[in-house]
């Protein structure tokens, strides 16, 4: 589909090299009555186009957090921004006035909520609210919206499509809302779409579908995806690289193959051995993590996994490990290696030793 021109001033052109959309030092803090919360604390990443970076970790680890801060859906107060700058090809999105900031989520960076149900107005029909997202970022009439409208339901799999334009979302089933969603993020031909578990509520066989269809979109359209989710299945069949989050922060980072064949740090290691694997011949017994995640308004001095760690020793709770960069043996190439934990080599050898049993 061509890409209609925009209302956004924002300059995608030629210039030096640098990833599409960039994030460094990023830091959202609350405040309540509890305490500060920690919710993102210094996390950097990036994603290139026609990259899928999947972001995981357990629920409360700063995963949609700092996806939503990207495009200004964190309210602030109570949220505030110590540190941080999020750039665009290069150049800084925080710098721009509102007026250009707002112009660029939708037509730049789009994104894909978990509960389809709920981001959609339920007073308002599907296709006047994807209709909304057209004309409030190109220089098209109605009518040449409703068309595009048409075009994105045919597009993202929805049958009858000139039935289903006039109809409500709760007309629609938990499947088709979520395509509907989607075709609403692609409306504007976005660079980047972020994905927050968006097959979370859905079936597996209607996951599969959704996640087929956006790699196909994807691969039609270059565009960059972030996919945000607890799901490592989903991840090992769909992303390039992984951030793993852990209390706010990055603990590790690499490409799929790597973090999955050759993790580095102890709540990898966690999460990948409590997932039963489809590539392994013979049945394992799943080892779970203990305990909970901590809470972010007191987080646990030092690594604030090793309460949780198998591997833990007493210099894990005197200082923050950093995330530094790992060499890798015998690894695919796939890019950097980093990972924030001081006992890399057990942790490897003991996973090593995990998939030889």
């Amino acid at each position: 589909m061509a890409r209609n021109e925009s209302t956004t001033d924002f300059d995608l052109g030629d210039g030096p090299a640098a990833p599409l959309l960039e994030v460094d030092d990023l830091r959202v803090h609350f405040t309540t009555d509890g305490g500060l919360v920690k919710a993102v604390d210094g996390v950097s990443w990036y994603v290139d186009e026609g990259e899928t970076l999947a972001i995981v970790g357990e629920s409360g680890s700063g995963k949609s957090v700092s996806a939503m801060s990207i495009l200004g859906l964190v309210p602030s107060p109570p949220a505030v921004f110590p540190s941080g700058d999020i750039r665009l090809r290069g150049r800084s999105i925080l710098a721009l006035p509102e007026k250009q900031q707002r112009k660029l989520r939708g037509s730049e960076i789009a994104m894909i909520f978990q509960d389809p149900l709920t981001a959609l107005n339920p007073v308002f029909k599907v296709g006047d609210q994807i209709a909304e997202m057209v004309t409030n970022h190109q220089h098209v009439s109605k009518t040449v919206a409703r068309r595009k409208v048409l075009d994105l339901l045919g597009e993202v799999g929805i049958p009858n499509p000139g039935v289903r334009i006039n109809q409500y979302p709760h007309e629609f089933s938990g499947g088709m809302r979520q395509r509907a969603m989607i075709a609403m993020a692609l409306a504007n031909d976005p660079k980047v779409l972020l994905a927050d578990e968006p097959t979370t509520a859905l079936d597996v066989t209607i996951q599969a579908q959704i996640m087929l269809l956006l790699e196909k979109l994807q691969e039609e359209r270059n565009t960059a995806i972030v996919l945000i989710t607890h799901d490592l299945g989903l991840v090992a069949s769909h992303a390039d690289r992984i951030n793993v989050m852990y209390a706010g922060r990055i603990v590790e980072s690499g490409s799929c193959d790597d973090v999955f064949y050759r993790p580095q740090h102890a709540y990898t290691y966690g999460l990948l051995s409590s997932l039963a694997r489809m590539d392994r011949s013979r049945q394992e017994r799943l080892l779970p993590i203990t305990g909970m995640p901590p809470s972010l308004s007191n987080v646990p001095p030092g690594c604030p996994f090793h309460p949780r760690c198998r591997f833990a020793t007493e210099a894990c709770s005197e200082a923050l490990p950093p995330l530094d960069t790992v060499v890798l043996p015998e690894t695919d190439g796939g890019g950097l290696h980093r990972a924030a934990c001081i006992h890399s080599d057990q942790v490897q050898i003991a996973f090593e030793e995990r998939l030889a049993q």
